[in-house]
C-alpha cells in the first residue's frame, strides 16, 4: 500500500497550478497558434517529459541536492532565465524581418517546427524552470506519510499524477488555441503582433525566474 494521503487535495492543487500562466503554458499555446493543434499537443508532451524527469530526479534525491546547494540552484535558475529570455528575444526580433521567412526562423516558436524540436524545447523549458524544481521538493512531501515504507513508489505515483494532470491541461489549452490558427494564418500583421506578445511573455517570465530564491 502506498504512503500517499490527501490525494484529492493534491490533484486539485496540481490542477490549479497547471492552469496558472507560466512558461510551459506560454510555450504550448504559442506553438499551437503558430503551427496548429498537433504541434501544441506535441509540445505539451515535451513539457510532460520534463515533469517526469523532475519526478524521477526527486526520487533519487537529485532535486533535494540542488535545492540545498546555492551554487547548483543558481546554475539551474540562470540557465532557465537565459533560455527563456533567448526564446522571447528571438521571437520578437524575428517579427521585424522584411520577409515572412525571417519571422519563421524565430528560435522559440517558429512555423513548420520539426517533431524533435517541439519535443526537445518543451522538455528543456520545463527542465530548466526552477519553479517546477521547487514545487517537487516542497510540495510532494506534504502528501506522503512520514516514516512510511513506500516513499519511493509514493513519490513516483505523485510525479506521474502531476505529469498527467499538467499534460491534460496543456493539451486542452493547445486545442483551444490551435482552433484560431486558421484565421491567423491569413493575417500576417496579426501574426507579427501575436509573436511579439508571446515573445514578451517569455522574456517577462525569464526575468521573473531571476528573482526566485532558494
Amino acid at each position: 500500500m502506498l504512503d500517499i494521503h490527501n490525494l484529492p487535495l493534491f490533484m486539485l492543487s496540481v490542477l490549479l497550478l497547471s492552469i496558472t500562466p507560466g512558461p510551459d503554458m506560454a510555450y504550448v499555446i504559442g506553438q499551437s497558434v503558430a503551427n496548429g493543434r498537433r504541434a501544441g499537443v506535441i509540445s505539451a508532451a515535451g513539457v510532460a517529459l520534463g515533469s517526469c524527469t523532475h519526478a524521477l530526479a526527486s526520487v533519487v534525491g537529485l532535486t533535494a541536492l540542488i535545492a540545498a546547494s546555492p551554487l547548483m540552484f543558481s546554475i539551474v535558475k540562470y540557465v532557465g532565465v537565459l533560455y527563456l529570455t533567448y526564446l522571447g528575444a528571438k521571437l520578437i526580433l524575428g517579427t521585424f524581418g522584411k520577409a515572412q521567412g525571417d519571422v519563421d526562423r524565430a528560435a522559440g516558436i517558429k512555423r513548420g517546427a520539426r517533431l524533435g524540436d517541439l519535443l526537445s524545447k518543451g522538455f528543456i523549458t520545463t527542465l530548466m524552470n526552477p519553479k517546477v524544481l521547487l514545487f517537487f521538493i516542497s510540495f510532494f512531501p506534504q502528501f506522503v506519510v512520514p516514516g512510511g515504507e513506500h516513499h519511493t513508489a509514493s513519490f513516483l505515483v505523485l510525479g506521474l499524477a502531476y505529469a498527467l494532470v499538467a499534460f491534460a491541461t496543456d493539451v486542452t489549452f493547445a486545442l483551444l488555441a490551435g482552433s484560431a490558427a486558421g484565421g491567423l494564418s491569413s493575417n500576417r500583421r496579426l501574426q507579427r503582433w501575436l509573436d511579439r506578445v508571446v515573445g514578451g511573455v517569455f522574456v517577462g517570465l525569464g526575468m521573473r525566474l531571476a528573482f526566485v530564491r532558494n
